[in-house]
């Protein structure tokens, strides 16, 4: 792809996203998503192989059938209403297809199928877009309208989310699939708290985004396409293989890791709202993803692979990545537990 389609399609695909959260008329926020499901089609569909091509067709019938819904929610709520404006969603019927188009978006249980699949045909940086900024738009609108929409409807997909998540994982060994189960059950916590504390959701969106790219930067640099090539990442950097467990508990949430933050403060607004049943299935439903996080853990960090050469380095030499991006948000995914007091005011 020439310089000049590849800046035209990154900057469609920022724009996209800029546009539907900064506007407060259905019709802006409905043009920004389109502009940003086409700039990224050509960008997954650009490795010319048959899993790439299908991984965009799955995502642009996904996407256009989500984007419908949108429009179709936000006709019905101006013909009641008589108003075109986002947070003004007053009718029933369109607050719980508004929901259910926005899950379908974002990539919630009981719409997630097409999440794995997309990211499997996708090359790992087009997987690292999907993951994060492709939920900038949606967030922003479920942030918009989170007074208005069908809170029971969201909590059951937000336990649902969290349960698929841990689930969906156990049986994966390619690491791009396993980055989309963590991101479902992820999701499932954003939409459970997004209802009764926006602020709590942002931030646990703040935090899956840092972690999630310093993630995906390592298994980058490594090319860890499998759970079984993490093995052998040890050789490519031994400090990146340290920082890959640490990022992989902290997205497991455990403390003192930055990925306690979202977990703890969103089990404590449930349990002071009284949802006690549903504060622990996902505490639970979180012991899941743990599960297969710990797996990869013990995989890249605590195994030493056969080694038949005497050379402790990868037989194919590869030109130095850079990682600047990877040394920005290492320390947001890792350190900031002890600033907890400090983000809440």
């Amino acid at each position: 792809m020439s310089p000049i389609t590849t800046t035209i399609i990154i900057t469609s695909l920022a724009t996209g996203t800029v546009i539907t959260s900064t506007s407060y008329h259905w019709l802006m926020a409905w043009i920004g998503l389109e502009m940003n499901t086409l700039s990224i089609i050509p960008i997954i569909s650009k490795r010319h192989h048959p899993r790439a091509t299908e991984a965009a067709t799955k995502y642009f019938l996904t996407q256009a059938a989500a984007s419908a819904l949108i429009l179709f929610s936000s006709t019905i709520n101006a013909w009641k209403s008589g108003t075109w404006d986002i947070t003004q969603m007053t009718d029933t019927t369109s607050n719980i297809l508004l929901t259910s188009a926005l899950a379908m978006k974002l990539g919630m249980a009981p719409m997630h199928f097409w999440l794995p699949e997309v990211l499997q045909g996708s090359t790992m940086k087009t997987a690292l877009i999907i993951t994060t900024w492709q939920k900038l738009a949606p967030m922003a609108l479920m942030t918009l309208t989170a007074n208005n929409l069908s809170m029971t409807t969201l909590i059951l997909m937000g336990i649902l989310s969290a349960m698929v998540g841990g689930w969906g994982g156990l049986n994966q060994t390619q690491t791009r699939k396993l980055m989309a189960y963590s991101s479902i059950a992820h999701l499932g916590w954003m939409a459970t708290i997004s209802t009764m504390m926006t602020n709590i959701m942002v931030l646990n969106l703040f935090m899956y985004l840092a972690m999630t790219t310093s993630m995906f930067f390592m298994l980058i640099l490594s090319k860890s396409n499998t759970i079984q090539d993490t093995a052998t990442a040890w050789t490519t950097s031994p400090t990146t293989t340290l920082m890959m467990m640490l990022t992989l508990l902290s997205l497991g949430g455990l403390p003192p890791l930055t990925g306690f933050i979202p977990k703890w403060l969103i089990l404590e607004e449930l349990t002071m709202q009284n949802m006690t049943p549903t504060a622990t299935i996902l505490a639970l439903s979180s012991l899941l993803s743990l599960y297969f996080y710990l797996r990869i853990a013990y995989t890249t960090t605590l195994t030493t692979s056969p080694n038949t050469t005497p050379t402790k380095h990868k037989w194919r030499f590869k030109p130095t990545p850079t990682t600047t991006p990877l040394t920005l948000a290492l320390p947001l995914s890792l350190f900031m537990l002890p600033i907890t007091p400090l983000i809440l005011s």
